[in-house]
């Protein structure tokens, strides 16, 4: 392959620059949604479950649905004080949780799930 010198060389194509499109200066209103009906519970939450022994030694033995137990559990944690001080997080046992969860202390993201197992 031969050179010559003062060749031209062949042009390098550059990527175009896109110029922002211009915004329009006055805003529209956000679409409202019609008339939205209001959501209802999901059914298997509003379910009365009757709880075990150990359970039913805390919120009662009437059956109640699941949010009703993790209500009537977060009143006996607070009226009792069980949460740890330095991690409001954690929920320490007492005599009559301790059937509940089975530990001394556990999270409260764990308590759904052990009281699950104590509903039927």
């Amino acid at each position: 392959m031969v050179t010559v010198k003062g060749a031209a060389k062949p042009a390098v194509k550059k990527p175009a620059v896109k110029k922002a499109a211009a915004k329009p200066a006055v805003k529209k209103a956000a679409a409202k949604p019609a008339a939205q009906t209001p959501r209802k519970p999901n059914a298997a939450f509003m379910k009365p479950l009757k709880p075990s022994a150990a359970l039913a030694a805390v919120i009662g033995s009437a059956p109640v649905p699941r949010t009703e137990v993790v209500k009537k559990m977060w009143e006996y944690i607070k009226k009792h004080n069980l949460q740890d001080a330095a991690n409001k997080r954690m929920i320490n046992s007492d005599a009559k949780l301790m059937p509940v969860f089975g530990v001394k202390q556990v999270s409260m993201f764990e308590m759904t799930k052990l009281i699950g197992k104590h509903l039927s």
